[in-house]
């Protein structure tokens, strides 16, 4: 479990563009990486339209913003462009990244149970540690709480 004050877990994935992302890579600004359950579905996408809204300000303290699901680089690419996210959508479809992170989880849903994303949000400082951790986000107020950890 990625706990605040620890180093972040470094990870290698693909982009909606195809570029290899490697979050070491990003060292000496903020990075705000959120995972995230499934393109296009309504929570996921009202989390990734706040973060779109607030992406001038978030940009304007330095961060750099990742979002993380298992969903493949085309489906980011339709996702990113439907909704005009001006952010960069990672692939971890094995989801190795997300069990670094300890949001591959078993969720329960209608009374079935299945593996699958806690929707979560991880503030890396320009060293790489951690310096927040929120789990079970809410979609609603996830951009303001982001705001408000890199306002630290």
């Amino acid at each position: 479990m990625v706990e605040e004050g620890s180093p972040a877990p470094d990870f290698e994935l693909q982009s909606d563009t195809g570029e290899t992302v490697r979050l070491s890579s990003l060292r000496g600004k903020p990075v705000v990486l959120y995972f995230y359950p499934k393109d296009d579905t309504p929570g996921c996408t009202k989390q990734a339209c706040g973060i779109r809204d607030a992406y001038d300000e978030l940009r304007g303290r330095g961060a750099t913003v990742l979002g993380v699901s298992p969903d493949d680089e085309e489906s980011h690419r339709r996702f990113k462009s439907k909704y005009e996210l001006p952010f960069t959508l990672l692939a971890d479809p094995d989801h190795r990244t997300a069990e670094a992170y300890g949001v591959w989880v078993e969720k329960k849903n209608y009374g079935k149970t299945s593996m699958g994303i806690e929707r979560s949000t991880f503030v890396i400082d320009a060293d790489g540690n951690v310096t927040r951790v929120m789990r079970r986000v809410d979609p609603e107020t996830h951009a303001d709480r982001v705001l408000e950890a890199l306002a630290r």
